[in-house]
């Protein structure tokens, strides 16, 4: 008897429940019915569908016995290096070794601490490429060193 009345009362929520979403669902179509039917101002193109906007980024910053704070995230322009950077940092460096050559191993040290510019060991073959072009510098027997020039 018990079992019954709940499967009753379960039975009568689902239909209740399914009457409910399908009159909203009609009332919903029947509302895009009416604003599809509108005629538009003359001459104005309907909206176009925009995309949502990203929220912005949040950096959350902690302090030792402090609560935490959320502060928009700053984005610094980075402007790129000038064509030929890289080959004017490398010519420099050769130019100030004390022995006139170096191993591109050193050039990137010598970078890294003069400089304060980290390039990767493609980037200085690169542009060791470039200036053997020009005849600024030369390699060595080996191809391990390279020389400073200076013709250019």
């Amino acid at each position: 008897m018990a079992k019954s009345a709940l499967t009753q009362l379960q039975e009568q929520i689902e239909a209740i429940r399914r009457e409910a979403y399908d009159a909203g669902y009609a009332a919903a179509m029947q509302a895009i019915r009416d604003f599809t039917g509108r005629p538009s101002a003359a001459g104005v193109a309907p909206p176009r569908a925009r995309r949502a906007a990203k929220p912005a980024a949040v950096k959350i910053s902690a302090r030792r016995g402090h609560r935490l704070v959320a502060k928009p995230a700053t984005r610094t322009k980075r402007s790129r290096p000038q064509r030929g950077a890289n080959a004017r940092l490398i010519a420099e460096v050769l130019k100030a070794m004390p022995s006139g050559t170096a191993r591109p191993a050193e050039i990137r040290k010598a970078l890294q601490s003069d400089k304060g510019v980290a390039l990767a060991f493609t980037s200085i073959r690169h542009a060791l490429g470039q200036l053997a072009g020009r005849n600024e510098v030369a390699a060595s027997a080996d191809g391990k060193t390279w020389r400073y020039t200076g013709v250019a």
